[in-house]
Parts: structure tokens; sequence; C-alpha cells
């Protein structure tokens, strides 16, 4: 009887402990999964957006890899002028002669870079403002929360002609007509609100969290308390706005393009390829529909992007 007493009482912890690293069912539990993981699996539920990854990245690596096309985009070729798209020149030639294919890359290299760089000013001018205003609130966020608000209440492509053409005549090197520095720079200027909006908004309810009264009990400066503690915290939404305002900025640029006041010829763009096709767009519509088409892709694929990001970087969506 006591061996059998004392056999029962050293058989008791082990089989507690097994229950307890082992779960009910005595298998392993999984090791925990890293954030990058779980965004991953999310993202990839989205069948569009792994698609839109794919096509945008084409477009990119054709872009880049335009340099070596053996056509000049800007030199005439009046004997192949207008041909129809054939195997030699599969989009065909414009009203110069030139090949259509090279002169849309090299125009996607414009469009792309200026929606680029508009995505950077937005972020540099929107994110201090909403980062302020959320973090310090009372006087200091309704005044920078009103001008915003009068901001938001510009019109925006009436205003952006006229910056575009005030802009133009500015005579400094970073500032020529044809600057791609300049058509995004107008852009940006009319564009960071919403991400002020949304940074403002995160700071607000983050900045109420233990961790950063903890921040600012250890005597952590303001500065220090924004910029690594709250700001990770409050990227997600940034991230996602962000992919969504490069597709914004491409259209954008073509509307200016198109309309005359962004880049201009001969330097090609998608918004100015349009613009020349009006004339020819009935005998030969090749030359509208592949910028176009090129504008259509770029903006569907991004946003596509967009809103498979902001499921994947959804805090509380179950996986």
């Amino acid at each position: 009887m006591e061996i059998e007493g004392s056999s029962t009482k050293s058989s008791t912890p082990t089989s507690i402990n097994t229950a307890e690293l082992n779960g009910e069912s005595g298998q392993w539990a999984p090791a925990a999964e890293s954030m990058t993981t779980i965004i991953w699996k999310r993202f990839r539920r989205h069948p569009a957006a792994i698609v839109s990854t794919i096509v945008l990245l084409t477009l990119v690596l054709g872009v880049i890899l335009v340099s070596f096309s053996p056509y000049d985009p800007e030199a005439s070729d009046m004997a192949n002028r207008l041909q129809s798209p054939t195997w030699q020149h599969p989009m065909g030639t414009d009203q110069l002669g030139r090949d259509l294919l090279t002169r849309v890359l090299y125009g996607g290299r414009i469009s792309l870079a200026v929606a680029m760089m508009v995505v950077v000013i937005t972020l540099l001018v929107g994110m201090p403002i909403g980062a302020v205003a959320g973090y310090f609130g009372g006087s200091i966020d309704n005044l920078l929360m009103r001008i915003t608000d009068v901001a938001l209440t510009l019109p925006t492509l009436l205003v952006l002609i006229l910056l575009s053409a005030i802009m133009r005549e500015i005579e400094l090197p970073l500032f020529e007509k044809n600057s791609v520095v300049t058509i995004a720079l107008v852009i940006g200027l009319l564009s960071w609100m919403t991400v002020s909006r949304l940074l403002r908004a995160s700071y607000l309810s983050i900045r109420e969290l233990e961790f950063v009264e903890a921040a600012q009990a250890m005597g952590a400066s303001n500065i220090r308390i924004m910029s690594r503690h709250i700001l990770p915290n409050a990227l997600s939404p940034i991230i996602v706005q962000s992919t969504l305002a490069l597709g914004y900025a491409i259209m954008l640029e073509s509307g200016l393009s198109f309309l005359g006041f962004g880049i201009q010829p001969p330097t090609p763009s998608w918004g100015n390829l349009l613009s020349n096709a009006q004339q020819h767009m009935t005998r030969h519509p090749w030359l509208a529909i592949f910028p176009g088409l090129m504008i259509f892709v770029a903006v569907i694929s991004i946003n596509y992007i967009g809103d498979a990001l902001r499921d994947a970087l959804d805090p509380y969506k179950v996986l």
C-alpha cells in the first residue's frame, strides 16, 4: 500500500507539468508567429492584391529597363508616323513616328517618379502637423486643425493649375518648366491633409495609454515619446494612406499634364501623351488607348494593394 501511494504521488506532478506544457490535447503548442508573418498571411488572402503587386512590379521593372530600348523617345521618324501596332512597334507609333511603347514607358517613369515624390512631400508636411496636434491637443490642436480644414476646402484642381502656372515661371534651377520637382511640390502641397488628420486621430488615442504615461513618468522628452513610443504604433493607417495617395497623385499629375499645366512635351508623361492623342483619337485610337490603359492599370493595382494592406495591418482583424 505504501509503495502504491508513493508511486501515485510521484506521478501526479509529472502529469500536471505535461498538461501545462502541452495543453489538453497532449500536443506541443506552435511557436508564436511574428508580426510580419501575420501580415503576409492576411495580405495573401486577397488574390487581386497579389496579382496587382505582380503587375505593378512588372510595370516598375519596365520603366527602369526602358533605357535599353532601341528607340529614342524624342527622335522623330516621319517615314514611320502613325503606324498601327506591329511586332516591331507593339503599341504603334505617334504623329512624329516615335515608338509609342518606348514613350509610354518613359512617361511611366516620369509619372511614377512624380507620384512617389508627392507621397514623400505629403508625409513630410502632414505627419509633423498631425503628430503635434494629436499629442499636445488644446489650442495647438485647434489652430493646426483649422489650418487643415481651410486647406481641405480649397478646390484642388483649380489651385493646382494656378500654383503650377506660377511656379513654372520662377527662374530657379529646381523649378524649370518641365521639372518633375515642380509638379511634385505643387501636388504635395495640396495633398497632406488626410495624412495629418489620420495621424492626429491615432495620437489622440495612443497618448492616453499606460506605456505613454510610464514614459512621461520616467522623464522622457516629448519628442522622444512622439517619435519612439507613439509613432511606431500609429503607422498602420499612414502606410495604407500612402499607397492610396500614390494612385491619387498619378491621377492628379496626369490631369495636370493633360490640361497642359504639368510635364511639358517633348518630355513624355502619361497625361501629355493622352493630350497629344486628342486630335488623332478617331482614326488612330491606339495613341490614347495605351497611355490611358497604363494609368488605369497603375492606379487600380495600387488601390487593390492599399485595400489588402488595410486588412493586413488591422490590429483587430482575426486571422
